[in-house]
């Protein structure tokens, strides 16, 4: 996590890292929420590309509920085929166009990490 602008410090990468991985193990099931708001729940609203990062190279964090986690349009990953089967078998309902119907299934968290 050393290649962005914002140059954290290695504490605030790490306390960035446990926070994401936090707010993801809070997501209920059948349940999303995106990459932007993590960020910003997380201290750093601009970092969203980061907490895709975070999800897809910290060891351990796949067994975390990381197919909860969707762009802000309610797309899912690219090239993780899986997850839309993974958020189907919790309820989670899409849209003709293959959005995940974020007005229905769409969470916040209620406090900050």
């Amino acid at each position: 996590m050393k290649d962005y602008p914002d140059k954290m410090t290695p504490e605030q990468a790490r306390r960035f890292l446990n926070d994401v991985l936090d707010i993801v193990g809070q997501i209920p099931r059948g349940r999303v929420t995106t990459y932007g708001t993590i960020a910003a729940w997380a201290g750093w609203p601009s970092h969203a590309r980061m907490v895709g990062r975070t999800l897809r190279y910290t060891p351990g964090a796949d067994a975390r509920p990381c197919h909860r986690v969707v762009n802000k349009a309610g797309r899912t990953a690219p090239g993780w085929s899986l997850q839309r089967t993974l958020l189907e078998a919790e309820g989670v309902t899409f849209t003709a166009s293959g959005l995940v119907d974020m007005h229905r299934h769409w969470w916040e968290p209620q406090q900050p990490t």
